[in-house]
């Protein structure tokens, strides 16, 4: 992958290469208004929470709380934080791959606007997860519950989206062969992680911990997949992205920002191949129809297929269907007759003779499904 780069300026018909592994400076939403529509896999934001301080924050003992105070956190009300919501939203959207999804990220304080613009806008939500902070900061005045967690919302791009990324087996297996759930539990960014200015203090008082980035990138894209976040910040999607071996593009208008950015992920170095490799199970494979191994010529017309006994056998038609006596239909549903079955699997049913041996249909089914996956590559 390709060092990182910043560009301040990016025509309207940029190719890839012009952009990929790019941090574009300026404001998201007309930075997004310049990229290709329907470019990205993934879209990972970190908008701002509109937190409404009212005046600084201070411990029992006085000292002030490095709070959300910047200037980019401020908004004059409501309707003008919900009419940013909508415009960055619409811009994300486009971009987006049909097949894509989006994650967003927020408190109390803005995901639930967030998130009704979210539906209002035609995008599917998929899940809602909680990142449940190990070390939370405390509530000062001790009026409230401590605020020990925040939202993430994960969306495809539309309710009829099927085929959006989600790696299952992959989760399921790292996590003692058990379903990842919704409570993701992760220390909120300190030590040598969190980034420092040159007064030693935080960097950008928003900085998400990589751990989360890893858990969002491995469980919905694949290698070289392209990240989008348009709230780039100190660059945790993009080093993240880069070790992972994935591609990434930053939009961030704060030159602070984007120097330590720049600098960070200029310091990652990619992971092997080999360990980026995403354990798949069935449901990840490319679907094959019967027809499609007369289409590849791996069965003809007229072939006999046989039950692994050869108690019953049938013969393949031109378009698709097998026929066995009076019966006639799909691999399936003829065999579950054959058997006076209610269900059968014909593709671990049937097979079909060469060099004197019988062999399962399954395996022309792997070898068709390898030529759709080379195909689409």
């Amino acid at each position: 992958m390709s060092a990182v780069r910043l560009l301040s300026q990016l025509s309207q018909a940029s190719q890839p290469s012009e952009w990929l592994d790019t941090i574009l400076k300026g404001d998201c939403v007309a930075a997004l208004e310049k990229l290709p529509a329907n470019s990205v896999d993934v879209i990972f934001a970190d908008p701002p929470y509109n937190l409404q301080l009212a005046g600084d924050l201070h411990r029992p003992d006085q000292s002030k709380v490095d709070a959300v105070d910047d200037h980019w956190d401020q908004f004059d009300s409501f309707a003008a934080y919900d009419a940013f919501t909508r415009a960055w939203l619409l811009a994300a959207r486009r971009v987006l791959k049909p097949n894509g999804t989006i994650w967003v990220i927020g408190s109390y304080h803005n995901i639930f606007r967030v998130g009704s613009m979210i539906q209002d806008l035609g995008f599917w939500i998929l899940n809602d997860i909680v990142w449940r902070k190990t070390n939370p900061m405390p509530n000062f005045r001790g009026r409230r519950f401590q605020n020990a967690h925040e939202t993430l919302i994960w969306a495809s791009r539309e309710s009829k989206a099927k085929a959006y990324t989600f790696n299952y087996e992959a989760l399921k297996a790292s996590n003692d062969d058990v379903q990842m759930r919704s409570d993701w539990l992760f220390p909120i960014c300190t030590g040598g992680e969190r980034l420092k200015d040159d007064q030693g203090n935080k960097l950008h008082p928003t900085q998400k911990p990589e751990a989360l980035l890893a858990r969002i990138i491995m469980s919905s894209t694949k290698p070289g997949d392209v990240i989008l976040d348009p709230f780039f910040g100190s660059g945790t999607t993009g080093a993240v992205a880069k070790r992972l071996g994935r591609h990434f593009v930053g939009i961030e208008r704060e030159q602070t920002y984007i120097d330590a950015a720049v600098e960070r992920i200029e310091a990652i170095r990619p992971l092997e191949r080999a360990d980026l490799t995403v354990l798949t199970g069935k449901r990840a494979e490319a679907r094959v129809a019967f027809v499609s191994l007369l289409d590849m010529n791996l069965l003809a017309p007229g072939t006999v297929l046989y039950d692994a006994k050869k108690r019953y056998k049938a013969k393949v038609r031109a378009d698709g269907t097998i026929v066995s006596g009076d019966f006639a239909g799909s691999i399936h549903r003829v065999g579950a007759l054959l058997q006076g079955f209610d269900t059968c699997n014909g593709w671990t049913f049937w097979h079909y003779e060469r060099n004197g041996g019988l062999n399962l249909i399954d395996e022309l089914r792997r070898i068709a499904r390898l030529g759709i996956e080379r195909a689409g590559a």
